[in-house]
């Protein structure tokens, strides 16, 4: 339907406010607490992208620590086994064999990576603040909080009479940590002052600063190869100051802001030269000219510039007035629509404090990390954790935030290179399912686990993705090379398999999941199969739009062709292997459910377009179960809601977002912390309200009967599409529609379709009563 009911040129609804004049909850943007934290897990995160805090909120005995992006251990090396290219072909035939222990055995001793693991994530230290001769008693009037609209963590407290303020930032414009602390009367501040690395080196204190000189850490037999600098600056008002073993000794300042800057010398993954002193002390000397206030200021609108492009309004729930960690337990007896409101907050908050243009991508962490040896070195798992870390920057309007991982897949391109040659001995380039800040893509952790060629190929979707959402021909252009050499190594290494003719990877996994016992090396899983079909038809796409590589094009259409479709076995589930073997695999909730890539985040398979293997993925998701690992949980919400079972995926997430999925601080618990699980989750949200592929835009598809009401402002869809919608007693009832290229477009709610064709530049709005 197209006419009198499309009003053009519409003005996007404000947020909160339903087109029915039913006012929802005001926006969800803070955390708070009525207490310091206790651990790590309830410290608060700030960040730039390339630096970070986690702000304990302590009274007598502040803890700051604090992450660089750059720092990790070791330097460039080149992991790929000298035995790994005369040995390949023999694994493969062990495959096809049916030989797979054999198989494995011979991958572990000839395929695998030298060494065996990568590198490590790092922690810069602590800036530690002490009160001298702190009095034994409580404070009172105590709370701490993070405004994820003004990016600052807040602490304010009473001792003594006295009422003291901190806040903390994390500049993108200057570079730096900021605290500030002000009292209630002049003369009130006293504290100790200390900079604690966690890497080896020199501190030294004098004047108004501390200064450290220092290195990255060696691991694996890999040197050490970074020089590492960090620099503080404290700049009171009123009082004195001098330095005492280490530290800077404050006493009777009326108030206080100290700056913190951090660097390595890394430029890139093959070069180690910069300057890391100089950095440190030429940001110092900026941000010592501007003062807090602008400095707070200028973070505030820059952050702002992004996390304001898109609202989300639920009814408030029972738990609404309660402090961030009574409120996730509350959430456990009683549904409370405004925690996953300030959830869906909280992830986008954490993506733009983690991955900024300029900075590395978000890591397993983020970017916040205690330890020099962290969980799986909170590396780049791309089997699937990467990638989701990504999912919901497209859709909630975040696109700057993918730019470091277009980045990275560059630079894996490179190195992924010399491992398509050495290891395989083909064109194009590889990795496998780990990388780190040196870009290493052989297969690591062992052939159970690492040896999985898929990873580089998924990465490419994701770059696929960001020019499918912002259709920038530029970009299309300077990242089909990295697709096409992504592609052409399929092209080189795929196999034919001797049992059924199919072209199929070998050796192989689907990841991290085994097949009979401890065995999990494999021919053509079918997760490899499905990321091929995307692959393969992407890359193809960009040359047709690019007019370029026409042959090319046609060899990679062809060749998807024979890949091995996928198969429903006997249960009536969707196959994760070429063989039936899901019934016996001998962890039947395993984490993975790697072979439901193709329903999403692709899209191969649907409701409309293949009803079948859509209950067959369906039947997949029930056998495995609904409550996993924190990433797991988040990834099993995202596929229920793309089934349009909106329900069923809000169960899902109302166990994520419970004590046993979330922390206090609201980090996702894997166990422990990975970050992916609350970017799987946020994305999982916007995935319930709005689905778009292709020229068609489902309204509402896995809207819950827990959120009758609600409005969300700025999400975005495929074709440059910004969407407003609005809802009532679970039904829509405005939409706004807008595109920068225009076309035409599909719109479906409860069964329902309207065409419309969009002008670019002009919105179009629609009510709920145009569908009936």
């Amino acid at each position: 339907m197209e006419g009198a009911a499309l009003l053009a040129g519409s003005v996007p609804f404000a947020s909160g406010v339903l087109a029915q004049g039913v006012k929802t909850t005001s926006r969800e943007d803070r955390l708070w607490y009525c207490q310091p934290a206790a651990k790590w897990t309830e410290a608060l995160p700030v960040g730039n992208g390339r630096i970070g805090a986690m702000v304990f909120g302590r009274t007598s005995a502040e803890r700051l620590q604090l992450n660089e992006d750059t720092l990790w251990a070791g330097g460039p090396y080149n992991p790929v086994n000298p035995a790994a290219h005369d040995a390949l072909p023999q694994v493969r035939r062990l495959v096809f064999a049916g030989l797979y222990a054999e198989a494995q055995k011979l991958a572990d001793e000839k395929l695998m990576a030298v060494p065996l693991g990568q590198m490590p994530y790092q922690n810069f230290g602590d800036l530690l603040l002490t009160v001298p001769d702190a009095q034994p008693g409580a404070p009172g009037d105590y709370e701490r909080d993070l405004d994820l609209d003004g990016a600052i963590a807040t602490t304010r407290f009473t001792l003594n009479g006295v009422a003291y303020r901190r806040e903390v930032i994390a500049s993108p414009l200057h570079q730096v940590i900021a605290l500030r602390i002000t009292a209630g009367r002049r003369g009130a501040i006293d504290l100790d002052i200390a900079l604690r690395p966690a890497q080896p080196g020199v501190t030294t204190a004098q004047d108004d600063t501390i200064a450290f000189d220092g290195t990255n850490l060696p691991h694996e037999d890999i040197l050490a190869a970074l020089r590492v600098a960090g620099l503080v600056r404290v700049l009171p008002q009123g009082g004195t100051m001098s330095p005492r073993d280490g530290m800077l000794a404050l006493r009777g300042a009326n108030s206080v802001t100290i700056l913190l800057a951090m660097a390595t010398s890394h430029r890139d993954y093959q070069d180690v030269g910069g300057d890391p002193a100089r950095k440190v002390r030429d940001w110092i000397a900026a941000a010592s000219s501007v003062g807090f206030e602008q400095l707070h200021n200028q973070a505030a609108n820059e952050h702002r510039r992004l996390y304001r492009r898109v609202a989300l309004d639920l009814d408030a729930g029972p738990g609404a007035g309660l402090p961030t960690d009574q409120r996730i337990l509350a959430n456990q007896q009683a549904d409370d629509p405004g925690l996953a409101a300030l959830y869906f907050n909280y992830g986008r908050y954490l993506l733009i404090c983690s991955s900024r243009p300029g900075s590395q991508p978000a890591n397993l962490q983020g970017i916040w990390n205690d330890s020099n040896d962290p969980p799986w070195q909170s590396k780049y798992t791309i089997n699937i954790n990467t990638e989701m870390n990504y999912w919901p920057a497209e859709i909630t309007a975040l696109p700057e935030c993918v730019e470091p991982l277009v980045d990275m897949v560059r630079e894996l391109a490179v190195s992924g290179e010399r491992t398509a040659r050495e290891m395989y001995g083909a064109r194009g380039w590889v990795a496998h399912h780990n990388t780190d800040l040196w870009r290493a893509s052989a297969p690591i952790d062992g052939s159970r686990w690492g040896l999985w060629p898929t990873g580089g190929a998924w990465l490419c979707t994701v770059l696929w993705r960001h020019w499918d959402y912002g259709r920038d021909q530029a970009y299309l252009q300077s990242i089909y090379p990295v697709m096409r050499g992504a592609a052409l190594f399929f092209v080189d290494t795929l196999q034919t398999d001797p049992r059924t003719g199919f072209l199929v990877t070998n050796p192989s996994l689907s990841p991290e999941n085994a097949h009979h016992g401890d065995l999990s090396i494999c021919a053509g899983p079918a997760m490899d199969e499905e990321i091929l079909r995307d692959l393969f038809d992407q890359t193809a796409s960009a040359a047709d739009i690019l007019g370029i590589d026409r042959a090319f094009a046609r060899q990679l259409r062809e060749t998807r062709a024979r890949l091995a479709p996928n198969t429903i076995g006997a249960e009536g589930q969707l196959q994760e292997w070429q063989e039936d073997w899901d019934a016996q695999a001998p962890d039947p909730h395993h984490r993975h459910v790697s072979h439901l890539y193709a329903l999403f985040p692709s899209h191969q398979i649907n409701l409309d377009q293949t009803p079948e293997l859509a209950r067959a993925a369906r039947k997949s998701l029930e056998m495995r179960g609904d409550e996993s690992t924190g990433w797991a949980t988040a990834w099993r919400a995202n596929l229920w809601a793309e089934l349009r079972e909106g329900d069923h995926a809000h169960r899902i997430l109302r166990f994520l977002f419970g004590p046993e999925r979330t922390y206090p601080n609201m980090f996702d618990a894997h166990p422990p912390f990975q970050i992916d699980g609350n970017f799987g989750g946020t994305a999982t949200i916007a995935n319930m309200l709005v689905q778009g592929r292709d020229d068609q835009i489902l309204l509402l598809p896995a809207l819950p009967s827990a959120w009758p009401n609600g409005s969300a402002r700025g999400l975005r869809l495929p074709g440059t599409c910004t969407i407003d919608l609005s809802w009532y007693d679970g039904a829509l009832t405005h939409m706004h529609l807008t595109s920068a290229i225009g076309g035409r477009k599909r719109l479906r709610w409860q069964g329902r379709t309207i065409e419309i064709t969009l002008e670019p530049g002009v919105a179009i709005s629609i009510s709920g009563s145009d569908f009936h």
